[in-house]
């Protein structure tokens, strides 16, 4: 099987509360903040609370989702009096952690998110990058307090929204469920294994292991599904069916319930096989988004390990 040799990953940063009402890695943050992490190799750890007027307020944003903001187009544009405070934060947070797409950006940007979904935990990345897939395979080997999954976007670097795109490479760590502003001690747990997994990980390859690949299983995202909507008002006229709620990532067939009409109708599942996600999340309502849906891959990735001087 093919190997990659990949430099060493020296800086690193971990990122929460981008959404300042999931609270997860708002705590997370703060707590290593608290501490000095140090991982063998000469690697540097950055801790970085991402939307602090946010967190501040207990909201998911002030003026617009700031994990939306870090396109290459939004962050190369000017700032102005008219620009939101998210925007701003956007570009104070490239010019912390990257800039992307820049040899001088973090080597591996973490960033720490709630979902009021049953999504266990989730790494969600862009690219296939043998990096990422890697910590998420070895989270995955060791991790039993939660079922662990990788979730792919499809979407060129350039237009890549979300803060971990400002690295060389970074993933979000996605777990659930946890209702928005509110902390849930087993839900952190997870997320602190994951941290924690991944920081010994990196401390593994910088002291010459060697990761074996294999193969590893990825949802790629096809579609979003919007709530049924009344066409005169736009007010949703159905609910997540109960049969759907909770099922996150359970194969959907066609004729599958997924929503209950207000009325009592059932509105079924049309098309091909795919696996929901992000099911009745509750930040989606404003995005006109019920849920994902995803097709399963098996992807093969190469065995690894870091160069050598």
């Amino acid at each position: 099987m093919e190997h990659v040799s990949v430099p060493p990953l020296s800086r690193i940063a971990v990122c929460g509360g981008t959404h300042g009402n999931e609270m997860s890695g708002v705590y997370m943050v703060r707590e290593m903040q608290k501490q000095k992490v140090d991982i063998a190799g000469s690697v540097s750890v950055t801790t970085c609370l991402s939307n602090p007027a946010a967190v501040d307020a207990c909201r998911r944003y002030i003026e617009t989702d700031l994990n939306r903001c870090f396109t290459n187009a939004l962050l190369s544009g000017p700032i102005t009096d008219s620009t939101s405070l998210e925007l701003r934060r956007a570009h104070e947070l490239n010019a912390l952690l990257g800039p992307k797409g820049s040899s001088e950006a973090m080597d591996l940007v973490c960033d720490i998110h709630n979902t009021t979904a049953n999504m266990g935990l989730c790494l969600i990345f862009y690219s296939l990058d043998w990096i990422t897939l890697h910590i998420f395979k070895y989270i995955q080997s060791k991790m039993t307090s939660a079922p662990v999954r990788a979730i792919q976007l499809d979407i060129p670097i350039s237009e890549a929204y979300s803060l971990e795109s400002v690295g060389k490479h970074g993933f979000a760590i996605e777990v659930g469920p946890q209702p928005h502003g509110v902390l849930r001690a087993d839900i952190y747990n997870v997320v602190k294994e994951a941290v924690d997994l991944t920081l010994e990980w990196l401390q593994k390859l910088h002291s010459g292991t060697t990761f074996e690949g294999g193969k590893v299983e990825a949802f790629s995202l096809v579609r979003s599904i919007d709530y049924p909507r009344d066409p005169t008002t736009s007010e949703i006229t159905a609910a997540i069916h109960p049969d759907l709620q909770d099922n996150d990532f359970e194969l959907l067939q066609p004729g599958d319930p997924i929503f209950k009409s207000f009325s009592g109708e059932t509105v079924k599942h049309e098309g091909e096989e795919l696996y929901p996600f992000f099911v009745n999340e509750c930040a989606y309502y404003e995005k006109k988004i019920a849920f994902h849906l995803a097709q399963k891959k098996t992807l093969t990735i190469p065995s690894i390990s870091v160069k050598k001087d």
